[in-house]
Formats: structure tokens, sequence, C-alpha cells
């Protein structure tokens, strides 16, 4: 069973500054986590983040597409079956992680 995947407003301004290339290789990324979004540790797909460089993001995941360079965090739902998406960036870990950390804080996540 898939979750359902929602963005934040700001992640769907995220999609469309990548090229297209990029784009096809997150719709497929975010598709394939969202049928188990939960933490790998829980046998899902995500990669748990934490309280680095206080960030805190402790209780959000991350799916990092290597070969491109692209961070996407996001925050699961379990109430509702939701997988949120805070931030897609091709952008080095800290900048990806604290821009992520001031909208989490702004949409009160």
């Amino acid at each position: 069973m898939s979750w359902e995947v929602k963005y934040i407003p700001e992640a769907l301004k995220d999609i469309s500054k990548l090229d297209g290339s990029n784009i096809i290789l997150v719709r497929k990324a975010i598709k394939k986590v969202s049928l188990n979004p939960l933490p790998d540790y829980d046998g899902g797909y995500g990669h748990p983040l934490s309280n680095k460089r206080n960030t805190n993001l402790s209780g959000f995941l991350k799916i990092k597409l290597r070969a491109s360079g692209i961070r996407i965090v996001y925050k699961i739902e379990k109430i509702d079956n939701q997988m949120v998406i805070i931030i897609i960036g091709a952008k080095e870990d800290n900048e990806v992680y604290e821009l992520a950390s001031k909208r989490v804080k702004k949409h009160d996540l």
C-alpha cells in the first residue's frame, strides 16, 4: 500500500527549479519511497535525520540521490498515512538541512 504524498508549497517550487532529467529521478524516488516511507531500521526506505548543527530534524527522514546530489527531506504522519515533503534540494548537506529546519519551523511541522 502506497502512502499519500503531500508537498509543502516551497517543496513544489523546489521541483520546478530542477531540470527535466532530475525531475524524473525525484518523482521515481518519491514514488518508490512512498511504498514504505518508514525509517530503514523499521524496514522502510527512509534514512533518519538528527539534531546536527542545530537543525533539529529529529523525527524527519531523508532520501539521498547520490548520483545527482539531490536530498529530499520528509516527515511521515502515521495516523493519516501521509508522507509530507519538506524540501528537495541539490545543495550541500548543511545548506539543505538548514533550509529544511527553517521550513519545519515556518509550517509548524
